[in-house]
C-alpha cells in the first residue's frame, strides 16, 4: 500500500484545517520577530537591532533517519523559500538513529557530523545561525536562530538522558536544549522511545524517568516542566493498538484516518498518564509516518510486515499561569504564553529512511518581551579605509562581562558564533557609559561584502550583541612576487592535509579561518601524534565541519607568520590578536606559511608561535610539520620555566597571569 498522492504535501503544510496543503495564513499587521531589522537614519552611530514585537515564529522538525546519508536537498523539509520562513525565528531539529557505529562515531568525533552540516549549509543563506546543539550517540538536537535573535537568547544548557539498556547505552533516550527566549524559558527535549507495540508502559516509565533526571542550573526552570514553554518531539514509538493492519492500510488509502486516531497509542495516554497531563497536539491530518520501504512510499513490504503508524510526533506544552512555586521550588519567568499550531505535517518526498520526517510551525505570543540587548554595539554604515574600523558599544547595568570576551566580525550568512572573519579582544575596564576598539588592517577582510559584529560573551557562551549589516570595502592586496608569496603560492598543493586543532570548550575564537572542506579536530589530547590526510573521496565533498570552522572562500585563508628563530619564554609578553598591525617593531623574523588571501601575523613574541597543540583551544588551520616544530620549541622552553605574563587565548596554562594585563586590543 502507498500513500495516496492527494494526500501528500507538495513542499507546504497540512493547516490545522482540513488534510489538504495550503498556503500559510499571514501574520497580523504587527512586524513579527522574525523580519530583518530596520535600517536606523544613515551615519554614525548605528545602534545594535532589536525587535520590538512579542510575536515570534518557531519551526520543530523530527526525522528517524535510520542511519542513512543525508539527501540533497532539505529546503521543502525546512519551509524555505515558501514565505514562510520570514516569519519564522527558531528551528529546532530533532533527528534520531544517526549512524553511530563505531568507525563513523570516531569520524563524527573529529569531524561534525553530515547532518549537523548540511542543516547549517542549507539555514545559513536565510540567516540562521546555530544556537546551540547536543548529541548522544544517533540523537541529535539542533536549535538554530535568526542571527539578530541572539543578543536576547541566554541561559543556554543542553543535557541528555541514556535508558537504553538500563540506562547505560544511549540508543534510547532524550537530549535536550533549554535557553531563555525574550526573557521566558523554553526547551525543546529530543527523544527516541522504545520500539514495538507491547512497549507502551517502558515508553511511559522511559520518558519519566528523562523528565526526572534532566536538570539545569539556575534559579528559574530546573527542571524541564519548570519551563514556560515546553516542545517535546522525536521518535516516540507509540503504535496503532487492536486494528488489523489490512484496516488501517484501508484507512489511509481511503483518507479516512480519523477511524484510526482513538486507537493511538498516544491519544489514548494523552488522557489517561498524568505525566503528559497539559501536553497538546495538533490533528494528525497526514498518514502513518512508519514503517516504509526505503527509497519508496510504499509501506513495509517485509515479511515483518510492521503495521503502520505514527512514531513521530511534535507535542507542546505551556506552563499554567494559576501554579505558583513551580516543581524545582522557584517561580515562573516572564508571565503567560500563548501557542497557535499553524501546521502540522509529514514530508513524503524524502525517502532515504523507513521514517519520514514531520514538521510543525507555532506562533508564540509571549506576554511581555525583553527587547534591549546586554550590549549594544556602534558602527559607522561603511569601512572603506582602515581607520574606520573602530567599535564602539556600551554594556547593560549588571552584564557579567569577561577578559575573555571578544568582538567578533562575520561575513551576513555565517553559520554558528565562531564562524568569523576576524576578532578583537572587549576592553575589560569600567567604562560602562562606553568603550572603544579597533580593528588592525591586517585583520580586515579585503574586497567589497556585507558583514556585521558581534559581541561574544565568554560567561553566557553567546553572543550578547549584534550590529545591522554594513559594508567593507577595501582594495584587496596585491599580489607579489616575493620570497613568501612564491613559497606560500608552492604549498596550496598541500591544502587538503592541514587540520586544525579545536578543544569543545575553547575560551577564544579561532584566529584563522578554514578552507572550503574545512578538515578538523577536536582536543588532540586522545590522538596525541596522529597525522590525518583526508582521502580522496572525502575532499572538498565533505559536509561535516566543526561548530568552530567557518565556510570557506576563495582567497580566504589568511598567511600565517611564525618566527624562524626560537625565542625564549622568559620574559616575553604576549600580544593581543588585535594588535598585530602595532607589534612589528621587535619581531622582525618571520616564517611565512602561505594558503589563500591576505595576511594574518602572529607576532614572534607571542605565544602561538611555540605553544603546545594539545593545550590550544582553537588554531588556525596549519600544516601538521609546523605544529610540530613549534611543539618541539615548547616543549624546549617550558623546561626552563614560563615567567607570568597575560594569558593569551592560544597560549598554554602554565603561562597564564592575570588577565587584565593588556586586555585593551
Amino acid at each position: 500500500s502507498s500513500v495516496p498522492w492527494s494526500m501528500r504535501c507538495p513542499g507546504s503544510c497540512h493547516p490545522m484545517s482540513g488534510g489538504r496543503c495550503s498556503p500559510r495564513p499571514s501574520r497580523a499587521t504587527t512586524s513579527p520577530l522574525g523580519r530583518a531589522p530596520r535600517r536606523g537614519p544613515p551615519g554614525y552611530p548605528k545602534p545594535s537591532p532589536a525587535s520590538s514585537s512579542p510575536a515570534g515564529g518557531i519551526t520543530v522538525v523530527t526525522w528517524n533517519v535510520g542511519t542513512a546519508m543525508p539527501p540533497n536537498d532539505v529546503t521543502s523539509l525546512l519551509h524555505l523559500n515558501t514565505g514562510e520562513t520570514n516569519d519564522v525565528d527558531v528551528i529546532a531539529i530533532g533527528l534520531q538513529e544517526v549512524n553511530s557505529k563505531i568507525n563513523k562515531r570516531l569520524k563524527d568525533a573529529l569531524f561534525t557530523d553530515q547532518w549537523s552540516e548540511l542543516f547549517m549549509d542549507v539555514l545559513s543563506p536565510f540567516h540562521f545561525v546555530l544556537v546551540s546543539t547536543v548529541r548522544m550517540q544517533g540523537v541529535i538536537l539542533l536549535v538554530f536562530a535568526k542571527y539578530y535573535h541572539l543578543p536576547f537568547l541566554q541561559d543556554i544548557q543542553t543535557d541528555c538522558t541514556r535508558t537504553g539498556l538500563g540506562g547505560y547505552w544511549g540508543n534510547k533516550g532524550g537530549v535536550s536544549v533549554r535557553l531563555s527566549i525574550f526573557g521566558h524559558m523554553v526547551c525543546f527535549l529530543n527523544c527516541h522511545l522504545p520500539a514495538h507495540l507491547e512497549k507502551a508502559e517502558q515508553r511511559k516509565e522511559d520518558f519519566a524517568t528523562i523528565l526526572h533526571m534532566q536538570q539545569f542550573e539556575g534559579h528559574v526552570a530546573s527542571g524541564i516542566l519548570d519551563h514556560d514553554l515546553v516542545f517535546w518531539f522525536g521518535d516516540l514509538n507509540f503504535r496503532i493498538e487492536s486494528l488489523d493492519i489490512r484496516f488501517v492500510k484501508y484507512a489511509i488509502d481511503s483518507n479516512i484516518l480519523s477511524q484510526l486516531w482513538e486507537k493511538d497509542q498516544l491519544n489514548i495516554a494523552k488522557s489517561t498518564w498524568p505525566v503528559l497531563s497539559g501536553f497538546q497536539e495538533g490533528p494528525l491530518n497526514f498518514p502513518p509516518t512508519f514503517k516504509f520501504d526505503v527509497g519508496t512510499n510504499k509501506y513495509d513490504s517485509s515479511a515483518k510486515k510492521r503495521k503502520p503508524a505514527w512514531t513521530d510526533r511534535i507535542l507542546w506544552k505551556i506552563k499554567s499561569p494559576s501554579v505558583g512555586l513551580g516543581t524545582g521550588g522557584h517561580w515562573p519567568s516572564r508571565g503567560v504564553l500563548s501557542v497557535s499550531q499553524l501546521c502540522y505535517c509529514s514530508h513524503m518526498e524524502y525517502t532515504v529512511s523507513d521514517h519520514k520526517p514531520v514538521a510543525a510551525i507555532f506562533a508564540v505570543q509571549f506576554a511581555s518581551k525583553t527587547d534591549k540587548p546586554l550590549v549594544e554595539i556602534y558602527v559607522a554604515d561603511e569601512w572603506s579605509r582602515p581607520e574606520q574600523a573602530v567599535v564602539r558599544y556600551k554594556m547593560a547595568a549588571g552584564f557579567h562581562r569577561s577578559s575573555w570576551d571578544w568582538i567578533g566580525l562575520y561575513r551576513v550568512g555565517f553559520r554558528h558564533p565562531k564562524d568569523y572573519v576576524s576578532y578583537v579582544w572587549a576592553r575589560s575596564d569600567d567604562a560602562l557609559s562606553g568603550l572603544q576598539v579597533m580593528f588592525s588592517e591586517e585583520a580586515l577582510p579585503k574586497g567589497k561584502g556585507e558583514y556585521i559584529l558581534g559581541y561574544y560573551s565568554n560567561t553566557s557562551s553567546s553572543i550578547a550583541g549584534v550590529t545591522e549589516p554594513f559594508q567593507i570595502s577595501l582594495p584587496r592586496s596585491e599580489e607579489g612576487s616575493s620570497p613568501t608569496d612564491s613559497s606560500g603560492s608552492s604549498s596550496e598543493e598541500e591544502d587538503d592535509s592541514t587540520l586544525v586543532l579545536l578543544a569543545p570548550k575553547s575560551r577564544s575564537p579561532s584566529p584563522g579561518k578554514m578552507k572550503r572542506h574545512r578538515s578538523r579536530s577536536p582536543s588532540l589530547a586522545k590522538f596525541q601524534g596522529l597525522i590525518l590526510r583526508p582521502s580522496s573521496r572525502d575532499r572538498g565533498t565533505s559536509r561535516s565541519p566543526s561548530p568552530q570552522s567557518r565556510r570557506g572562500l576563495p582567497g580566504d585563508i589568511p598567511t600565517i607568520h611564525l618566527p624562524q628563530e626560537e625565542l625564549g619564554c622568559h620574559g616575553v609578553k604576549a600580544k593581543e590578536p588585535g594588535q598585530t598591525a602595532s607589534s612589528q617593531e621587535g619581531s622582525s623574523f618571520y616564517q611565512t606559511v602561505r594558503e589563500q588571501g591576505g595576511p594574518w601575523r602572529v607576532s614572534a613574541d607571542n605565544p602561538l608561535a611555540r605553544a603546545d597543540p594539545r593545550n590550544l583551544g582553537l588554531l588556525p588551520a596549519l600544516r601538521l610539520e609546523m605544529i610540530d616544530q613549534a611543539l618541539r620549541r615548547r616543549r624546549e622552553s617550558t623546561d626552563q620555566g614560563c615567567p607570568n605574563q597575560r594569558m593569551s587565548p592560544t597560549s598554554p596554562p602554565g603561562c597564564s597571569t592575570s588577565p587584565k594585563e593588556g586586555s585593551s586590543p
